[in-house]
């Protein structure tokens, strides 16, 4: 008898049977556990820790923990491309990577990948079980985002080997309560100059590191400025080489975009089924929302900025899980995403009218993320002109494919 392959069409149909199976567990479990509890979690404090661990064990009870992190860690050890499936539902609220465990994939992959021995024996293990939390630092006050060059934190070599690292940084997301911190510093030359950016893991235990207030984005939390004042870092707590900050930091950012596309899909179908489902129950003095013609344009709009959406982002991720340059395609489809949550919230509000702007649904906060979206992590300016820029060049070179069937497929 032949031994089956995964390419054997009973084989494939079993394995695509389990990943529905699964992202149907995973759906159930944020709507159903997480969503309830996001007042509590939103509001921060004991009640917000007590809470989370709650819903840590029972996704580690029904085996939904962390799924895209390494199995030999104890993780789910699902590949990245079996994760983008499950991505956008456990995204549809922002505390479902956090509740099932996925939230440290970038710092986890991004440490197995340059960390040093000593680092990948300390923190993978305690990352993946949830038992420490880091967080990542790179912008900086009055240094354009969008100029890593510019970097004014510095560290110097001391004779030990280790470290000593002075500057600020901001909206470093999760940085109160976070263990780690992964600082971008100078080692080498001087502002502006494309070489000696490096990457160093600082304990936030450390003296000299102080958290010096919250950044409240749009009236959310979650964003802080720190400084660091000639904090020590142990010499094996730098990442990669010296001056290997930009290549790891291009990794890093190709993938969280991609998850933060994915997890913006989940939270703008997230506003759509609401405002479907108020235009389908609500009725004025001129009968249903749903028969009237503006209402269904903004149904139509939102529908249609979803659909062309997905197969963009979807396309940077099938070409990061193989390993191929996906800068343009993670460019198009941060911009993309972040319209069109932006778009569907917006939506979604008009139809709720007054009652989308207060607190009984998630319209507000959900609209507060697709608008910082379009700033945080690169600024639509940034992504449009380096693509259109890539895009130019190609064709200057003369290399560029010149039909339009061509730059679809």
């Amino acid at each position: 008898m032949r031994r089956k392959t995964v390419t054997d069409p009973d084989t494939a149909t079993q394995h695509a049977l389990q990943g529905d199976e699964l992202r149907d567990r995973i759906a159930t479990f944020v709507r159903g556990r997480v969503i309830p509890q996001e007042g509590v979690l939103d509001a921060g404090g004991p009640a917000a820790a007590a809470a989370l661990a709650e819903l840590r064990r029972q996704a580690r009870e029904e085996g939904l923990w962390a799924l895209p992190l390494p199995a030999e860690l104890g993780g789910g050890g699902l590949s990245f491309a079996a994760y983008a499936a499950l991505a956008e539902d456990e995204g549809a609220s922002d505390h479902g990577p956090a509740a099932l465990g996925s939230a440290p994939l970038l710092d986890v992959t991004m440490l197995a990948r340059h960390g040093t021995p000593r680092v990948r024996e300390e923190y993978l293990e305690r990352l993946v079980a949830g038992e420490m939390r880091t967080c990542y630092a790179m912008t900086e006050p009055d240094v354009p985002g969008t100029d890593p060059f510019s970097t004014a934190t510095g560290a110097e070599r001391l004779a030990d080997g280790s470290w000593r690292v002075t500057g600020h940084k901001w909206f470093t997301s999760g940085a109160a309560g976070a263990d780690l911190v992964t600082v971008m510093a100078r080692t080498s030359g001087v502002a502006g100059d494309r070489a000696g950016l490096s990457l160093l893991l600082v304990p936030t235990s450390s003296p000299g590191f102080r958290v010096v207030r919250e950044l409240p984005v749009l009236g959310g939390a979650g964003q802080y400025e720190i400084a660091l004042d000639r904090v020590r870092v142990p010499a094996d707590h730098l990442l990669g080489e010296p001056g290997d900050a930009l290549a790891i930091a291009g990794e890093r950012l190709l993938l969280g975009r991609a998850l933060r596309c994915l997890r913006w899909l989940g939270q703008a179908r997230r506003a759509f089924d609401l405002m479907c489902e108020r235009a389908a129950t609500r009725s004025g003095s001129r009968g249903p929302l749903a028969e009237q013609q503006l209402v269904q344009q903004h149904v139509f709009d939102a529908l249609l900025a979803l659909r062309t959406t997905r197969p963009l982002v979807h396309e940077a991720v099938e070409l990061i899980a193989s390993g191929q340059d996906a800068r343009t395609e993670v460019g198009l489809a941060k911009v993309a995403a972040a319209r069109m949550l932006q778009q569907v919230t917006d939506s979604a509000i008009q139809v709720h009218g007054a009652a989308g702007l207060g607190p009984d649904t998630p319209l507000p906060a959900l609209f507060r993320t697709g608008r910082a979206a379009r700033i945080l992590d690169g600024p639509d300016e940034l992504h449009i002109t380096t693509v259109a820029r890539r895009v130019l060049r190609d064709y200057g070179a003369g290399t560029a494919r010149s039909s339009l069937s061509d730059l679809a497929g």
